[in-house]
């Protein structure tokens, strides 16, 4: 998390502002009113403050210490600095939220911590998760990226309890980055 934590005031500025109303569109109808959502890898807090300006319980998680205190700056409560693969909590959460988090995590990682997220997950919870749209591995601006296609999700949720209720594709929300394609899925706990 070296990059998140040496730029995060620029990933911020890049990210807080980014509409994201039409993947909360296909989230939210899927879970409860009130409902405790794990956001994991929450960047920026714009998803942690918009579900929460909705209505519902949030406990935010980021890996970047720096990225992690502008977070709780923006939604006025901690953020937990921690990874997916040591993320630990006695609380079940209703739904997870990891909106191009999981895709920093290397391939021979990732099936861990699908487990380990969806382990904290209620039975029926749902599991939004999007990866940049491809089948291989990239180093980007000191940035690395786990490309997902629809195979290839399906084999790293293998061993998670939690089974696909649908994928699509879009084009990245961010201005100038519209030819990038993302691979969105929600996934439901067995």
């Amino acid at each position: 998390m070296t990059y998140y934590d040496q730029n995060a005031q620029e990933f911020f500025d890049g990210t807080i502002n980014v509409d994201m109303t039409s993947l909360y569109n296909e989230f939210i109808p899927l879970i409860p009113n009130a409902s405790y959502i794990l956001d994991a890898g929450c960047g920026s807090g714009r998803d942690t403050k918009a579900f929460l300006d909705l209505g519902y319980k949030v406990y935010a998680i980021d890996a970047s210490e720096e990225l992690g205190k502008l977070a709780e700056n923006q939604v006025n409560q901690a953020v937990e600095i921690t990874t997916f693969q040591q993320f630990s909590s006695p609380q079940s959460f209703d739904a997870i939220w990891a909106c191009a988090s999981l895709l920093h995590v290397p391939m021979t990682e990732l099936s861990q911590a699908f487990k380990n997220l969806a382990s904290h997950l209620k039975p029926k919870g749902v599991f939004y998760c999007s990866f940049k749209y491809g089948d291989d591995e990239v180093e980007r601006n000191g940035r690395r990226f786990t490309n997902l296609n629809e195979k290839l999700l399906q084999e790293v949720i293998a061993d998670s309890n939690t089974t696909i209720l649908k994928t699509w594709c879009t084009s990245d929300l961010r201005k100038g980055r519209e030819s990038e394609k993302w691979l969105n899925a929600i996934l439901i706990k067995e």
